[in-house]
């Protein structure tokens, strides 16, 4: 047993267990509450007592054509982080992973983004976005171009992707690629003397063997597509224009915030805390037999590797 005497690590662990209590799990159940009540301030007043409402927002939340809007776009930033942070990520690690000298170098270059504030990106793409003077206005201008409205209805949601895709790549990168250097070289030295080609090594071994690290990475890009709000507010704030860039963080914030209306936020609230569990748990369910079919089959594959590479040096 590691550990023969228990009460270090019950000093250790309950101050978290209250920290968690205190600022998460009793917030949370208050605003259960609060989603029941009629708040027209985040604190009653004294003598103020708020009405009771029952399900009424829970009502509104159902009809609300703003929700839907930042539900979908919400949902498509999931599609879109899968495809684009972990799919660009996969990509650059395998190409990083077969440059030996200068790998840490493409580590710390790709991964430089992540360490930068998002409002920081935010401001950044805005310069270039911008109709007067903006850097890719400018460069149309230069080559006869009309200038192009790239926050307008038409363009504004892919704008917004575009940097709040490229900010988290190099995360997800270095996740991979560290999974990448645990993959032994001699599977690969094997491979390449059966005629086995690149292509062919990362499609039947670079794969198998990254399962269960790919799709970690895909779990936390879905549920991170659930907590984007700062670069877009920064880019487009209050859902502009018309409320057509709104994701479900940005318009729950717009609610209490802009609209102070905090009893009807608090249900917002409620909605992405529901669709975060139920979407961890479908991915959660869709990969767990893969992982470990995936584990499993990356350890056979290291020791067919390793009898193969035996009989040959003998």
């Amino acid at each position: 047993m590691l550990y023969k005497k228990k009460w270090p690590l019950f000093l250790f662990l309950v101050p978290g267990l209250l920290f968690l209590l205190i600022f998460l799990y009793i917030p949370f159940v208050e605003n259960i509450k609060n989603s029941f009540y009629d708040m027209a301030s985040v604190v009653a007043m004294p003598g103020q007592e708020f009405k009771f409402i029952g399900f009424d927002n829970y009502k509104r939340l159902l009809t609300d054509p703003d929700v839907r809007s930042a539900l979908v776009n919400t949902l498509k930033m999931m599609v879109l982080t899968v495809i684009f942070e972990v799919g660009i990520a996969f990509v650059l690690a395998v190409m990083v992973s077969q440059v030996k000298k200068l790998q840490q170098l493409f580590r710390t270059v790709y991964f430089f983004p992540v360490v930068i504030s998002a409002t920081a990106i935010g401001l950044l793409f805005k310069l270039f976005y911008n109709y007067n003077g903006g850097m890719l206005n400018q460069i149309l201008e230069h080559f006869g171009q009309e200038p192009v409205l790239w926050l307008g209805p038409d363009l504004a949601f892919i704008m917004i992707c575009i940097p709040t895709l490229w900010s988290y790549i190099g995360f997800y990168f270095v996740i991979l690629l560290t999974g990448l250097a645990d993959i032994p070289d001699d599977i690969y030295e094997a491979a390449s003397i059966d005629g086995c080609s690149k292509f062919k090594q990362v499609f039947y071994i670079t794969l198998p063997s990254l399962k269960p690290v790919f799709f970690t990475s895909v779990t936390l890009a879905v549920t991170g597509a659930l907590k984007v709000f700062d670069l877009p507010w920064v880019l487009a704030p209050n859902g502009a224009p018309q409320g057509l860039t709104h994701f479900l963080g940005t318009y729950m914030y717009q609610t209490a915030y802009g609209l102070n209306n905090y009893d009807y936020a608090s249900t917002q609230a409620l909605l992405i805390v529901v669709l975060g569990v139920v979407v961890s748990k479908g991915v959660g369910a869709l990969t767990a037999d893969k992982e470990e079919k995936a584990e499993l089959k990356a350890k056979k594959a290291r020791e067919k590797a390793a009898k193969t590479m035996k009989k040959e040096a003998a």
